[in-house]
């Protein structure tokens, strides 16, 4: 599944640079590499935690910089599925207040036993180690070799199983803990390049959130056969305030007032480049009501929802009730977005309070849309339908 979700997003990057498409007011849709979205998980259901994060990612070394050969090199290496950066809580077990780099490997068939299995994986990170504390100015050094028995890691950083899931063999290097601010304004200032930093946007709503004192940081990179997937994360936990909530305005758990879009995207109509998206676990059937913004009218395909037209702003609601439900707002022809647009409430039964009207004609262009989509869900990581 993964791997067709990879090959969606790449041939939806090819389709729409190449492609001219004329939607209402004469816009034309294109597809960048820089993506950014905003995200929000109420969990009902088992720990009532709330987390709220901002990712920026690209497939492109331009827009997260990361040395070409080193890149290369990476890429090359078939056993390495991911390197991981964070100062997440306790990223494997026995590591406490550090922070770690996590150069996950697949086992060699040939590596019989455990010692055999330590001793290989801690050979391959050792080929990379010195490169990669280069590339992100720090001195991590040797912890241990661990095994991801279960999805432990994978629920703590909040990634895919890539990245810390079953199976994954991990060579794990630990570096003194710091503060997020200030580990998230260094990395992000050797990642970013100056253009992306300047213009604002979801970047600049992570940079103010760092300071929050239960704010983490996660920098992935897994790489596949011709690019690697770059992702950068900060995060914020809200222990014990799912359980209470009713309604919900998700930009209060990013502390803003009004979400702006990065000018980045001001050359173009990039509508699918920038997405918020808030997910509700619970242990019981909810459902989304009493909608303040717009609802985007969408066509079911492959047991998806697909908006049918993305020049306005709203809401795509799939699934919109049961145990796991969630939202996810585009932007459409907007570049802000207020808190007052985006409340909702949970449970009730006055489903939508706007649903806005679109042409008929949009049709035509039906397939560049659910392909462009598709590319820009599969960037929101750290949900699973």
């Amino acid at each position: 599944m993964q791997k067709k979700l990879i090959s969606i997003a790449m041939i939806a990057s090819i389709i729409l640079i190449g492609t001219t498409t004329n939607f209402a007011h004469s816009q034309e849709m294109s597809h960048a590499t820089f993506q950014e979205s905003a995200q929000i998980i109420i969990d009902k259901s088992i720990s009532q935690n709330v987390t709220a994060s901002i990712t920026l990612q690209s497939t492109s070394i331009q827009e997260i910089q990361i040395p070409a050969e080193l890149e290369k090199k990476i890429r090359e290496d078939s056993r390495i599925k991911a390197i991981v950066f964070t100062n997440q809580d306790q990223c494997i077990l026995g590591v406490v207040d550090k922070s770690c780099i996590m150069i996950n490997v697949i086992r060699n068939p040939d590596d019989k036993g455990i010692i055999a299995i330590q001793d290989s994986t801690k050979e391959i990170s050792k080929l990379y180690i010195n490169e990669i504390n280069q590339a992100f100015d720090t001195n991590a050094e040797f912890h241990s070799v661990f095994l991801h028995n279960d999805d432990e890691s994978n629920k703590a950083l909040e990634t895919s199983g890539v990245i810390s899931g079953r199976g994954m063999i991990s060579a794990v290097y630990t570096l003194p803990m710091e503060d997020t601010a200030s580990m998230y304004e260094k990395i992000s200032g050797i990642l970013l390049p100056k253009i992306i930093r300047d213009s604002g946007g979801f970047y600049d709503v992570a940079k103010k959130l760092s300071s929050d004192e239960n704010a983490k940081m996660t920098f992935s990179w897994i790489p596949f056969d011709s690019k690697s997937l770059l992702q950068l994360k900060l995060s914020v936990d809200y222990p014990n305030k799912a359980s209470a909530i009713s309604e919900i305005n998700p930009l209060e758990f990013l502390k803003i007032e009004n979400l702006k879009r990065s000018d980045y995207f001001s050359s173009g109509f990039y509508p699918l480049n920038s997405i918020i998206q808030v997910a509700v676990l619970s242990s019981e059937n909810t459902n989304f009501s009493d909608v303040s913004g717009n609802i985007i009218p969408t066509q079911t395909t492959d047991n998806e929802e697909i908006p049918l037209e993305i020049t306005k702003e709203g809401w795509v609601f799939d699934p919109k009730e049961g145990q796991r439900i969630q939202g996810k707002y585009i932007f459409g022809e907007k570049t802000t977005v207020s808190n007052q647009e985006l409340k909702f409430s949970l449970g009730g039964e006055n489903i939508q309070n706007k649903k806005i009207e679109f042409d008929e004609s949009i049709i035509v262009v039906m397939i560049i849309t659910i392909v462009a989509i598709a590319a820009a869900l599969y960037f929101l990581k750290g949900y699973k339908k």
